[in-house]
């Protein structure tokens, strides 16, 4: 089954998550700021990255790009999943924006956890 990168500062959404979806066989390694989500993205080459937009060291938009603009990385798929998103002004953007950084994906927390699995399993069809 597929190995998932989980980037994101709520150790406790962090840890609900990896069991759902080590429950339905994924491999999960986790990431709780942006600086040790771009690294393991590069030492551990995941199936797919599930990536917050607020988080502390590195915010998911400059983790998206470094990602994408690696040809290391680049096509490993990326889902965002964050309660909102800002621009580097501060300013509310819409949730689309995070399409906008390449990524493959987006859903809003909270999230349901059949619509997660759901994408990512399309996801994963689609690589």
């Amino acid at each position: 089954m597929a190995n998932i990168l989980m980037v994101d500062d709520d150790k406790v959404l962090v840890t609900a998550t990896k069991a759902l979806l080590e429950s339905k066989g994924y491999g999960v390694s986790t990431a709780y700021d942006g600086d040790e989500g771009l690294a393991k993205a590069k030492s551990e080459k995941p199936d797919l990255i599930i990536l917050d937009i607020i988080m502390p060291t590195k915010d998911g938009f400059s983790v998206c790009e470094q990602i994408k603009q690696d040809p290391a990385t680049e096509e490993i798929p990326v889902l965002i999943m964050t309660t909102f998103a800002k621009d580097k002004a501060g300013t509310n953007i819409p949730a689309s924006a995070g399409l906008s950084l390449e990524a493959e994906g987006y859903v809003d927390k909270p999230v349901n956890p059949e619509q997660l699995l759901g994408l990512i399993k399309k996801m994963l069809a689609a690589k």
